[in-house]
């Protein structure tokens, strides 16, 4: 298997070069945070997720989860690294320092979880869900419950699951059925079925923390009767330690096409004690805490598993040699040239560099502005949560759409050897298909930004995200990339704005052509952007690369929008013509 190499050198590029981090922290009161002390943080992440994590990933595919005994085993070494990465104060990264958080700019963290995605995404799960447990917990529950739980959740001592998905409701989370009887001190009975629950069980932690949502009994019926309660597997004793086995169980481990060393699980609750997080009935507001931080961070999966297929398809393509390049002998001391001189292998190799560096970009833009919300009180927070709002479907939608697009050609460059395991390169397409569908599916994506965030909207997201673009291109230095930039922002904002009062029909119809259609014209911009910033860089490899890069998107990628604005603009009739009977002409 291909050994990863966390990107630091990209990573320091859009710091320092391109978001002048040092800048942005003084700008919003990051009060401590500069570029000498961020750059540490991600090296010394990228030293753990290369010596401590990655080389556990193959291993504990072959190897996965066991259910014996109604207790869940990890994969050998699992559990080892996860207590070094405690250790290390990596869970407590984000964390309220009220309950001992580090508090730590999302821009220092979001390239630390990148690299854990790409060193092995299936470790990465379970810290994942529990900094997106944290966040709703450190939100919507009360304080007492704050105090037990958050300190050991923020350390990573526990570990915290979000439960949503029963066998009949999954989008639909009108149709769960799991129930909540209130108990008269303060407590609830919590009995149901949940599935699909990322370390719903693991062998790392004394505790978990699970996070459900249920029904009252005299709630309203729909959305608006569900409400989010957290139920620990083993209740606290009086010294706040875990005590008594709570009454839940692991019913089974899924068996899965990928990430198959994540306990991924089947809960029962049997009137499993609970408490109540937020206020009653208001359930899913307090789980969207939860959701939308999870949808970021499983776009960071794509963008990791991006990331490590490209790095293994440019080592090979550099190893295998294979005939002579049409554009004459690369390699006379061998007997053959290296694939990487065939220019549709280039073609393979830049189609992976454009998408994952551009979507690394987004990325980072993406946590530059969770940074103004979190430090800033003033207008700028508030045009920062507009458009973090507006981001988050691309970023889950696109980024993972992009992850497997990029694996499946990573396959496709190793040829045969690519669909035989020990490559460790057809891993890669299946740990990260799943990324296209929890967290809400990239359909689901698509119908909450053109649905919610667009039309329902009036705009104003769209606008916020319009005007923080057009600030970073009114800052250009190359007149031509600036004037492509605005070019291709305008088409945006005004195919955009065209479908503000569109019908719902078409709307709908639209919406994943519009997700892919955004995102290519936002990682245009960006790319620009990188283009003209590299022109300044010091590191002649980066400026050159840069540039280069981005003429092949500007070239060969971007074209795409084309087709993607042409059915936007398209009616919904021919979608809704067909009858069922006519699909299979029964």
């Amino acid at each position: 298997m291909p050994q990863y190499t966390a990107p630091i050198t990209d990573v320091q590029f859009l710091l320092n070069d391109w978001l002048a981090i040092d800048k942005h922290y003084q700008e919003i009161g990051a009060e401590g945070m500069d570029a000498e002390l961020v750059n540490e943080i991600i090296a010394q992440g990228a030293k753990f997720a290369e010596e401590a994590v990655a080389p556990l990933n193959r291993e504990g595919d072959e190897e996965g989860c066991k259910l014996v005994d109604g207790q869940v085993t990890t994969p050998k070494g699992f559990a080892e690294a996860y207590h070094e990465y405690v250790a290390n104060g990596w869970n407590a990264m984000l964390g309220n320092p009220d309950f001992d958080g580090q508090d730590l700019p999302y821009s220092a963290a979001v390239p630390v979880h990148e690299m854990l995605n790409a060193a092995n995404l299936s470790w990465r799960l379970t810290t994942m869900l529990t900094e997106s447990a944290v966040l709703a917990v450190d939100k919507h529950a009360n304080d007492e419950l704050k105090a037990a739980y958050l300190p050991k959740l923020i350390s990573g001592e526990w570990t915290g699951t979000m439960n949503l998905t029963e066998p009949h409701a999954g989008t639909d989370l009108a149709l769960l059925n799991t129930k909540a009887i209130p108990q008269g001190d303060g407590s609830y009975k919590v009995t149901g079925n949940k599935i699909f629950i990322t370390g719903g069980d693991q062998d790392w932690t004394d505790n978990i923390i699970h996070l459900v949502l249920a029904r009252l009994p005299d709630a309203p019926a729909g959305v608006r009767g569900i409400s989010l309660f957290l139920v620990p597997k083993f209740l606290l004793d009086e010294n706040g330690e875990p005590g008594e086995r709570n009454t839940l169980n692991v019913g089974s481990i899924e068996k899965k096409m990928g990430i198959k060393a994540s306990p991924t699980c089947v809960m029962n609750y049997d009137d499993a004690t609970g408490w109540l997080v937020g206020e009653e009935n208001k359930g899913l507001a307090c789980m969207f805490t939860m959701m939308n931080d999870a949808r970021f961070q499983v776009g960071l999966q794509g963008l990791g598993a991006a990331e490590a297929s490209y790095q293994g398809a440019l080592a090979y393509a550099r190893e295998r040699l294979q005939s002579r390049a049409p554009q004459g002998i690369q390699q006379p001391e061998s007997k053959a040239d290296a694939i990487i001189h065939q220019p549709d292998v280039k073609k393979m190799l830049l189609v992976q560099k454009s998408l994952t560096e551009g979507c690394r970009a987004l990325s980072m833009l993406y946590a530059q502005q969770m940074d103004v919300e979190k430090y800033t009180s003033d207008e700028r927070h508030d045009n920062a949560k507009k458009v973090i709002a507006f981001l988050t479907p691309i970023c889950k939608g696109f980024m993972t759409d992009m992850g497997t697009e990029v694996t499946n050609i990573g396959i496709q460059v190793y040829g045969g050897h690519g669909y035989v395991r020990e490559w460790g390169m057809e891993q890669l397409v299946r740990d990260t298909r799943i990324a296209q569908l929890y967290e809400g599916t990239n359909g689901i994506q698509a119908a909450d930004l053109i649905g919610r965030k667009l039309t329902r909207d009036g705009g104003d997201m769209l606008k916020a995200t319009f005007d923080l673009l057009s600030s970073r291109v009114a800052v250009m230095k190359d007149a031509t990339k600036q004037a492509d930039a605005t070019a291709l922002l305008e088409e945006w904002e005004q195919t955009s704005t065209a479908l503000l009062n569109a019908k719902p029909e078409d709307v709908a119809g639209a919406a994943t052509d519009y997700l892919h259609y955004s995102a290519y014209c936002i990682l245009g911009v960006l790319w620009l952007d990188m283009a003209d910033a590299a022109a300044q860089s010091s590191n002649e490899l980066v400026q050159k690369g840069k540039a280069n890069t981005c003429a092949f998107y500007m070239k060969r990628i971007l074209p795409r929008k084309d087709v993607h604005k042409a059915v936007v603009l398209s009616a919904a009739d021919d979608l809704l013509a067909l009858s069922d009977q006519e699909f299979d002409y029964v």
